[in-house]
C-alpha cells in the first residue's frame, strides 16, 4: 500500500486556489496596514505589536505561515520560491517587530528579488538554467529557450529589487504597501505575459506537434 502511495504523482493545486495561497498574505498585509487602528481597537492584543505597519507585519507572517502549511497539506511539497520568500518574511518580520523598525520588512522584497536574480543569473555562469526547475511542470522548452527566459527573469528580479528600494525610500509607508500589492503584481503579470512569444517559439511541445 505504501509503495503504491509513494508512486502516486504529486497532487496539482487548482490554479485559482494556488493564486489565493500566493496573494492571500499580501492582501492581509494591505488590509491590516490600512485598517491597523481599527484592528487594534477590536483586538487589543494586536495593539501591543505597535502601529499599523507592525500589526500588518505580524499578520503577514501568520498568513504566510498558513499559506505554506496549506500548500504542504495539499501537495506534500513546498515550491522553492514561496518557501525562500517565506523564510525571509519570518526573519525580517521578526526583526521588524523586535526592533520596532519597519525598514526590515520594507527591505524584504529587495532581499528576496536580489537573491532570486543572483541565483538565476549566477546559475547561467555554471551552465545551469535554474528557471527550468521552477517552471518545468508548467511548460517544456529547449535549452536555448530556458537560457533566454532565465536571463530575462533574472534581470526582472533585479529590476524589482531596485524598484522596491526607490519606492520605499522615496514615498510614504502607506504608498509602499499599496504599491507592493497593486503595483508589483500587475507589473509581474504583464512581464510574464510578455514572455509568451519566447515560450511559444522554444516550446518542445510545439516542435513535436509540428
Amino acid at each position: 500500500m505504501s509503495t503504491i502511495e509513494a508512486a502516486k504523482p504529486r497532487t496539482e493545486v487548482n490554479p485559482l486556489l494556488k493564486l489565493v495561497l500566493e496573494l492571500g498574505p499580501l492582501m492581509v498585509f494591505f488590509f491590516a496596514n490600512s485598517r491597523g487602528d481599527w484592528l487594534a481597537s477590536r483586538f487589543p492584543v494586536l495593539a501591543e505589536l505597535g502601529g499599523p505597519i507592525f500589526i500588518a507585519t505580524g499578520l503577514f507572517m501568520a498568513a504566510t505561515a498558513i499559506a505554506l502549511v496549506a500548500s504542504w497539506m495539499l501537495t506534500r511539497t513546498l515550491p522553492m520560491m514561496p518557501l525562500v520568500s517565506g523564510i525571509v518574511v519570518f526573519v525580517f518580520g521578526a526583526l521588524t517587530l523586535w526592533l520596532q523598525n519597519d525598514t526590515f520588512i520594507k527591505m524584504k522584497p529587495t532581499i528576496v528579488n536580489t537573491l532570486f536574480g543572483a541565483i538565476l543569473l549566477g546559475g547561467l555562469l555554471f551552465g545551469k538554467s535554474l528557471l527550468g526547475y521552477v517552471f518545468h511542470s508548467a511548460f517544456k522548452l529547449d535549452e536555448d529557450g530556458w537560457r533566454k527566459l532565465t536571463i530575462r527573469w533574472g534581470l526582472f528580479f533585479l529590476f524589482l529589487a531596485v524598484l522596491n528600494e526607490l519606492v520605499w525610500r522615496t514615498f510614504s509607508t502607506d504608498f509602499w504597501v499599496a504599491f507592493k500589492v497593486w503595483g508589483t503584481m500587475p507589473i509581474t503579470i504583464l512581464f510574464t505575459l510578455a514572455q509568451m512569444p519566447l515560450i511559444m517559439k522554444h516550446s518542445l511541445e510545439q516542435d513535436s506537434a509540428e
